[in-house]
């Protein structure tokens, strides 16, 4: 199980060489990330810079951000420390694509919720001068999510390596056809079966693509990986919860048929017969700041309740 990290509150004192021992306060940089295609986004950015400005937080401009993530992915030490916690303003999707950037860097996301669902965020639009000002007199909690790592193997290129918070999922193309799958676990084989794809989902991708796959829910404070057939063609192929130390080999047996593999939902890597792809879990985690009162289960309860009838 993993533990939770907590953090000091925002005006807390760091110690850092020198000021510490002249009692000097080191203000908390932030930086905000913001999807442009939200309507809120311009306003809510302006929001959290007066409260910045209000209570002695550094702001770190977003071209600033860009090359520090670019040093610190080229392995430059010129990166480190650079900015405390990002502000990541949209919905789960935006999240998403923040956390496959900044997870390998280390630095913690705030995710306000400015889209539908927002199971990954921490701040409700509709609460977000109180859940700011929590951060203040409450302090936070940083908690460490389980990433995926998925390696392409082709017979005819070099491998290739891509990142997941939530899910690594295998699917048949245009056609409505199935493909059959060959699935390994660390070496060892599982089984042959057709279907419309596979997922291998980490705990906190149990919620998303997982769930509506008939998946079960697991905690993110695990580390696990569930592997789930979609739309099997037998009676026996069900989800499975592995340990995070297995390495989950999925190759496509069908000839001649188009497949893909696509990450968290956003970005996709044409496959072939022949290809490919295991998944393990990664070298780094997301570390995602979490308010006190917003626990795994409250949100579970809260957003999955949202879509269901008020009778």
């Amino acid at each position: 199980m993993k533990p939770i990290i907590r953090c000091s509150k925002l005006q807390q004192e760091k110690a850092v060489n020198n000021d510490q021992k002249r009692g000097k306060t080191v203000p908390m940089k932030i930086s905000i990330i913001a999807n442009p295609e939200k309507a809120e986004a311009a306003d809510v950015t302006k929001y959290i810079e007066q409260w910045a400005r209000e209570n002695n937080i550094q702001l770190v401009p977003s071209p600033q951000l860009e090359t520090l993530l670019n040093r610190a992915w080229a392995g430059d030490s010129r990166a480190e420390p650079g900015v405390d916690c990002i502000f990541v303003l949209g919905g789960d999707g935006t999240l998403l694509s923040v956390a496959r950037r900044v997870a390998p860097v280390g630095i913690p996301i705030l995710g306000i919720n400015l889209g539908n669902l927002g199971f990954l965020t921490s701040i409700e639009l509709s609460g977000l001068k109180d859940g700011l000002d929590s951060l203040i007199r409450q302090g936070i909690h940083v908690e460490e999510r389980m990433m995926l790592e998925a390696e392409v193997v082709r017979a005819d290129a070099p491998p290739e390596l891509f990142y997941a918070l939530n899910d690594m999922v295998i699917t048949k193309g245009a056609f409505a056809r199935m493909i059959r799958l060959t699935v390994s676990f660390s070496g060892q084989y599982v089984d042959t079966f057709p279907a419309d794809g596979v997922i291998v989902s980490s705990p906190t991708g149990s919620t998303a693509y997982c769930l509506s796959a008939g998946g079960p829910i697991v905690s993110p404070d695990l580390e696990a990986m569930i592997v789930i057939p979609i739309c099997p063609h037998n009676l026996y192929s069900r989800p499975m919860v592995i340990s995070p130390t297995e390495e989950v080999s999925i190759s496509i047996v069908t000839q001649g048929v188009e497949a893909m593999l696509t990450v968290d939902g956003q970005y996709g890597v044409h496959l072939k017969s022949r290809d490919k792809v295991t998944v393990r879990k990664a070298p780094f985690y997301t570390r995602l700041v979490r308010t006190k009162d917003r626990t795994f289960f409250s949100v579970l309860r809260e957003k999955l309740q949202e879509g269901t009838s008020s009778d």
